[in-house]
């Protein structure tokens, strides 16, 4: 269970955010009205939510998931893949001391995005991406270790990062789309297939007994209901823009 969340108003400046989605720009007011509502639907879940305020100096920084990880015994502040995030993370340290005790850095050559990482109970698994290298997934399994943890290598073909296409909803149960779903590594769970026209809403958060899934998306919420989850949609259109999704707005410990 969770009881927190750190959350990052987006800035003016995420219309000059990476994306690679060809859905045109994002309207910055429908945005903000979009993650206000994130964060009542986080607290709906009995989360006490950090904002932190819009960082204009980097377009992208409104997807705080990428710059940390977060665990019951340790943080780890990632090192972002390409130049323009590079200094996202910088204050994380600062932010996270309030809540942690142990926090370790990835340092260049490695790199690695939290996107890339899926927390199984004590298991993660680290996706090998254009965003995560092979010495930033050997630097956190190393910190990982130092705590008890254990972590496993998931090489990328066609999405960004792994929870892209993934999502553990807990109690055994893997939300899965595209390359994951015949993935070796995944068949011990049950698997909630996910169609390729819906694709976008493999990135949906477990939070507390019940499941975040953007709108507009009704087979992945009838798959999701029928595994027997509670279920609450948000609209998160301008961040789909921006290649970003649920899991991508917030950091969850």
């Amino acid at each position: 269970m969770y009881s927190r969340a750190i959350v990052r108003t987006p800035g003016k400046s995420m219309v000059n955010g990476l994306t690679s989605a060809g859905l045109g720009l994002p309207d910055y007011d429908l945005a903000l009205d979009q993650h206000a509502e994130y964060i009542r639907a986080l607290e709906a879940c009995g989360l006490d939510v950090l904002v932190l305020p819009a960082d204009e100096g980097h377009p992208d920084s409104t997807f705080i998931e990428d710059v940390a990880l977060l665990t019951g015994k340790c943080a780890i502040i990632m090192n972002p893949g390409v130049a323009s995030r590079k200094e996202e993370p910088a204050d994380m340290r600062t932010v996270l001391m309030d809540y942690f005790s142990y926090i370790h850095e990835v340092r260049d050559p490695g790199t690695a995005e939290a996107g890339d990482i899926m927390m199984v109970g004590t298991h993660f698994y680290i996706g090998l991406s254009a965003r995560t290298n092979e010495r930033g997934v050997r630097q956190v399994i190393g910190y990982l270790e130092q705590h008890g943890y254990s972590g496993s290598v998931i090489t990328l073909k066609n999405v960004l990062h792994l929870k892209t296409g993934l999502a553990y909803l807990e109690r055994n149960n893997l939300v899965a789309s595209g390359e994951f779903v015949s993935n070796e590594a995944f068949q011990q769970f049950n698997i909630l297939t996910i169609d390729s026209d819906e694709s976008y809403a493999a990135n949906c958060i477990w939070v507390n007994n019940r499941v975040l899934v953007p709108t507009g998306f009704p087979k992945t919420r009838k798959a999701i209901e029928d595994a027997g989850y509670l279920i609450t949609e948000i609209n998160v259109s301008e961040f789909q823009k921006l290649d970003g999704g649920l899991s991508c707005l917030s950091l969850r410990f």
